[in-house]
């Protein structure tokens, strides 16, 4: 077993560090954000990692030079959201799970950018932490389909699951069991963190990939006036007694008009400034008029 220091943030990291301590590491440290406020005048609510981390009695941190010197032989990086410094490098050699099949979609968001370009797989792969973004060798890879219906939150769950297997297997004999590096071969690709206007749907493409932009979750349109969250969706078939053309982002009940002769259904929305519900439940309080559009003004701030 190793002596390790574990880096990561969000609930995908959760399982791997569990899993770290569970198999008889001894974890000297866990390195995560700052606490946030979570909603307006609320308390201050730690990262998932710090939870987690806390509920096992570990030492937590902010600072990752705060455990330098705490006697580690590796880190290990999950979802840590932060460049790790160069200087922190050459005292303490790090190893990262990263969710992609590398040097496809090296940077914050591979689980995002591998749906929305329609990937049939994407996989983790566990890597030598260099200073050049997700750049060093590749020890070990795990691969698998992704599902076409699959949202990114259940695919980065099934990611984390077979990262810890990752850790598990190669992790044992602590940094010396590692298989040999891999030097990274190919053309890179970059998956930057979305922004808020690249999770706007747009009604004229085809559903399917309109649907790329709800399974990534926070995907959001206007309905009269205000923003429109689509949680949750489909492509299928027109509804029946509908005429063959029409206006991208026309609804008919809970199915939009989207391009190329497809159609999305609705399944799960949430209106600006309300709770999510369903969205046959909401286009009967909508009292829709015929003709009437998804996309149609410039909207207010999405629903949380």
């Amino acid at each position: 077993m190793a002596r390790l220091v574990f880096l990561g943030t969000p609930e995908a990291a959760v399982g791997p560090l569990e899993t770290l301590v569970a198999c008889g590491h001894e974890v000297v440290g866990v390195v995560t954000r700052p606490d946030r406020r979570r909603g307006r005048g609320a308390a201050l609510v730690p990262s998932p990692v710090k939870a987690a981390a806390r509920r096992a009695g570990l030492r937590v941190v902010e600072d990752v030079a705060d455990v330098l010197d705490a006697g580690a032989e590796l880190g290990v990086v999950v979802a840590y959201g932060r460049i790790v410094p160069a200087a922190v490098l050459e005292r303490l050699p790090m190893v990262n799970l990263h969710f992609s099949l590398l040097p496809r979609w090296r940077g914050a968001a591979p689980v995002e950018r591998a749906i929305l370009a329609g990937d049939a797989r994407t996989g983790v792969c566990l890597m030598t932490v260099e200073p050049e973004l997700d750049a060093g060798p590749v020890h070990a890879c795990a691969e698998t389909a992704i599902g076409a219906d699959e949202t990114a939150d259940d695919l980065r769950r099934r990611l984390a699951a077979l990262g810890c297997e990752l850790l598990v297997e190669h992790l044992s004999h602590g940094r010396a069991g590692l298989p040999p590096g891999r030097p990274q071969t190919g053309e890179p690709t970059y998956a930057a963190k979305l922004q808020p206007d690249e999770r706007r749907l747009r009604f004229e493409l085809p559903a399917e990939v309109v649907n790329r932009s709800v399974r990534v979750g926070q995907a959001w349109t206007t309905f009269r006036g205000g923003r429109l969250l689509v949680r949750r969706a489909a492509p299928e078939v027109a509804p029946d007694g509908v005429p063959p053309s029409g206006e991208p982002g026309e609804l008919w009940g809970t199915h939009v008009r989207t391009g190329e002769g497809t159609w999305l259904r609705l399944a799960r929305v949430q209106p600006q400034g309300r709770a999510e519900l369903d969205a046959a439940a909401w286009a009967r309080g909508a009292r829709l008029a015929p003709g009437e559009r998804l996309g149609d003004g410039s909207g207010g701030g999405a629903g949380r």
